[in-house]
């Protein structure tokens, strides 16, 4: 198949994971569709499974990691509520999409992956994809990024067995963090944490499943 006739295949197929966030998943932030209307998630998958980008289901990566379906990079993001001045701390890059998803709404994207191989390769597609307003780097996500605190938003891709202390300590007052929790790996809860003056305030949006949150703050290592 051309070249050409590719991207116009995927072009079409993105017009229809749009239209069904949309209509059937009921994505309602306009920022949120034009981004992923914008963004080409065939890019961010492994090569065989191209053809694959754009149903709702997510994915296997390298080193048994996973890209998540795109309702719940919209709907994560959703719950982020940008608006496009803030200042916004992922943790659990992956390839890199959801980066992309978070640096297209927000102002500045600070990314944490812990698997260098990942972080590499994810700070080389999205460099040429053009984003110019994400920093990327290798480390334990749970633990934040305390040089550039206070975020307006932290996204966490990754289950976690609680909320970790110290992404709740980086926060601004009025941030949201959104991250899967729960006690086991397969019972986890999309919630969404938002840093008030007197302490925080929880919302509940669901059963989910993640990969988990290897680290300090999340499931330690001898956990895997």
């Amino acid at each position: 198949m051309p070249p050409g006739a590719m991207l116009d295949d995927m072009t079409i197929r993105r017009e229809q994971m749009v239209a069904a966030l949309a209509n059937e998943f009921r994505i309602r932030d306009p920022r949120v569709l034009a981004a992923m209307r914008q963004i080409p998630r065939h890019r961010f998958v492994p090569e065989a499974l191209k053809a694959q980008a754009y149903r709702d289901g997510a994915l296997p990566i390298a080193s048994g990691q996973t890209i998540s379906q795109p309702y719940i990079v919209a709907r994560m993001s959703e719950l982020l509520e940008l608006v496009g001045t803030e200042t916004v701390l992922e943790i659990g890059a992956g390839t890199g999409y959801q980066t992309a998803i978070l640096a297209t709404l927000a102002k500045k994207v600070f990314a944490i992956e812990r698997l260098d191989s990942l972080a590499r390769e994810a700070s080389s597609r999205l460099a040429g994809l053009g984003f110019r307003n994400v920093t990327l780097k290798t480390a334990d996500g749970s633990k934040g990024w305390s040089a550039y605190q206070p975020f307006d938003a932290i996204l966490v891709a990754a289950g976690s067995p609680k909320v970790p202390e110290p992404l709740i300590a980086q926060l601004r007052v009025g941030g949201r963090l959104v991250i899967p929790v729960g006690e086991t790996r397969e019972n986890q809860r999309l919630v969404r944490v938002t840093r008030t003056e007197s302490g925080t305030r929880t919302e509940d949006f669901g059963p989910c499943v993640f990969v988990p949150l290897i680290g300090d703050h999340g499931w330690g290592e001898k956990q895997q």
